[in-house]
């Protein structure tokens, strides 16, 4: 199985069309990167699949400034914390998606909407 990393980076920007938001999926992990940066945010989520593989979703959320203003810092997510995220799946099999929601180890809830 191959193991994606950051796939969206390397994709021109692209409508939200090309995430099925009709859909919501669960992913419980660890972070293993967060990346602050324009023009949109990134998670790198480690999540076992049910097969207990190890599968790197790509989460990608909106950029800097407007995560600022719904509470977040560049500093909320790191490395090694264990999260639960609430997101938008791709329309195809890749295991990318657009984030809706995130829940902390210690129970904070955070989304892209300002408070």
């Amino acid at each position: 199985m191959m193991l994606l990393g950051f796939t969206g980076l390397a994709l021109p920007h692209h409508s939200p069309a090309v995430f099925d938001q009709t859909k919501q999926i669960t992913l419980v992990g660890v972070v293993q990167e967060f990346r602050w940066t324009n023009p949109h945010s990134w998670i790198a989520l480690n999540v076992r699949n049910e097969d207990g593989l190890l599968i790197v979703w790509d989460i990608e959320m909106t950029g800097p400034s407007h995560l600022v203003r719904a509470g977040w810092r560049s500093t909320t997510v790191s490395a090694g914390d264990e999260v639960t995220i609430v997101a938008n799946p791709l329309r195809t099999e890749e295991p990318v998606s657009k984030f809706i929601s995130i829940t902390l180890a210690d129970g904070t809830e955070l989304s892209e909407r300002v408070q």
